[in-house]
């Protein structure tokens, strides 16, 4: 086998039994790193110190991640102007937070006979939100529902990790 030693210097080509004894002068572990080479590539190294280093990584680059949820509000074509709002609030609120926002129109009965009706309320509500949004599905008829997707633009998402890292100090907090 290849043997690679404990500060990455190569040391040749030698037997398992005096990798193993390298390995056991040093008061670490024979690690093959490549059993498929020709010959296999063995490493001597601490074995978990590499495996604490490795997930102390993984750690932070799970934290580096951002994840983006998807939030769903339900509509109905025969919506009070009051419970638009309402849900148009909701779907603002969701956008500021960050999350994308599933909409869905659902029709019942004859209401499928009146598609153009929710189309109308879909397209009223990406009006009404402007430049605040960008439209990631158009709408589109699955079955008895119609769905749109819409994420925050990148300016609103920025601005909303600022509000997030940007707490507010109180008299009470600093007394």
């Amino acid at each position: 086998m290849r043997l690679v030693g404990a500060d990455g210097a190569q040391i040749g080509v030698v037997t398992t039994q005096d990798a193993l004894q390298q390995a056991r002068d040093l008061d670490l572990d024979l690690v093959e790193v490549a059993p498929q080479a020709d010959p296999p590539v063995c490493r001597i190294m601490d074995y978990g110190k590499y495996k604490y280093e490795r997930d102390i990584r993984q750690k932070e680059a799970r934290k580096k991640q951002s994840r983006v949820d998807v939030k769903e509000i339900k509509f109905r074509p025969k919506i009070d102007p009051h419970d638009y709002g309402t849900k148009k609030g909701h779907v603002e609120r969701f956008l500021k937070a960050g999350a994308k926002v599933k909409i869905t129109i659902m029709f019942r009965g004859r209401e499928m006979a009146h598609t153009d009706l929710g189309r109308k309320i879909l397209d009223q509500l990406v009006s009404e939100l402007g430049e605040t949004i960008a439209v990631e599905a158009f709408p589109k008829q699955e079955g008895r529902n119609m769905t749109m997707v819409i994420a925050p633009t990148k300016k609103q998402i920025e601005a909303a990790r600022v509000a997030e890292t940007e707490t507010p100090t109180t008299a009470a907090d600093e007394g």
